[in-house]
């Protein structure tokens, strides 16, 4: 149900090329119309920055295998996204991950033995280009516009929250926190054949218990007592979007497993 991105090619994106004033002097950067290139994606990562505002709206899980990461899910299929209309808008006012409104910009290698990271676009989206309106990416010296200035400082914030984002899920994993996901959700008018969700990861509420003083202590001190228990309370949204999943004839067959 919750696969970790690839990371040669981080969903989303379908190209990378990297901003120059070279090649890219006269270009604009314009708005998205509407955001069909989410509508079918149902788990999208997220930073631990970004989990309070998250879990008001969607369920946080952690995706399957041994780097796990953070993904909110809009939906509980694969395809499914229960927040994008047939038309690409957004259908409730709800909190849009960073993920999302970085797009189509990213920060990326150019070389794979360098540390040095580079603003890149995806050229496929359609909205960066050699538009003849839109915010100009470089001014009449070639130097980055204040727009370009903000799209790069939101970039560096996200690198710099994805790190503390590891750390966490470095922590978590540490003290064996991590149990595989289950959850099985029934309708009211066909009780005996529910509908189970398995392929992610959460928190194993009995070995948090568990947890001896210093540790839970530490936890706390450094806010990932809160996150948890943040990532805990939104596992109650499951039933939630399996619901609007139900109203938008989006189900599954019973006892399908993702």
């Amino acid at each position: 149900m919750a696969s970790a991105p690839k990371p040669n090619l981080p969903i989303f994106f379908n190209d990378l090329m990297p901003l120059n004033s070279r090649d890219h002097s006269g270009w604009h950067s314009t708005q998205f119309p509407d955001v069909s290139f989410l509508s079918n994606h149902h788990a999208i990562p997220v930073t631990v920055d970004e989990f309070i505002d998250t879990q008001r709206h969607y369920p946080i899980v952690f995706s399957a295998g041994d780097n796990p990461v953070p993904l909110a899910l809009m939906g509980l299929n694969e395809g499914v996204n229960t927040f994008v209309d047939d038309e690409g808008k957004i259908t409730d006012d709800v909190y849009l991950p960073a993920y999302v409104r970085r797009y189509p910009f990213m920060l990326a290698k150019l070389q794979p033995d360098s540390e040095e990271l580079s603003l890149c676009f995806d050229p496929s989206a359609g909205v960066v280009g050699d538009h003849s309106d839109g915010n100009a990416l470089f001014d009449d010296k070639n130097e980055p516009t204040e727009y370009t200035k903000g799209v790069l400082d939101f970039c560096q914030k996200f690198e710099e929250s994805g790190a503390r984002t590891k750390n966490f899920m470095e922590e978590i994993k540490k003290h064996g926190l991590l149990m595989d996901g289950e959850i099985a959700i029934t309708m009211q008018d066909n009780p005996d054949k529910p509908f189970v969700y398995r392929g992610f990861q959460m928190v194993d509420e009995n070995k948090l218990r568990e947890l001896k003083g210093d540790v839970l202590e530490s936890l706390a001190g450094n806010g990932m007592l809160m996150l948890l228990h943040a990532h805990l309370f939104s596992l109650n949204l499951m039933r939630v979007i399996f619901s609007r999943q139900s109203r938008l004839g989006k189900v599954p067959q019973p006892e399908a497993s993702t």
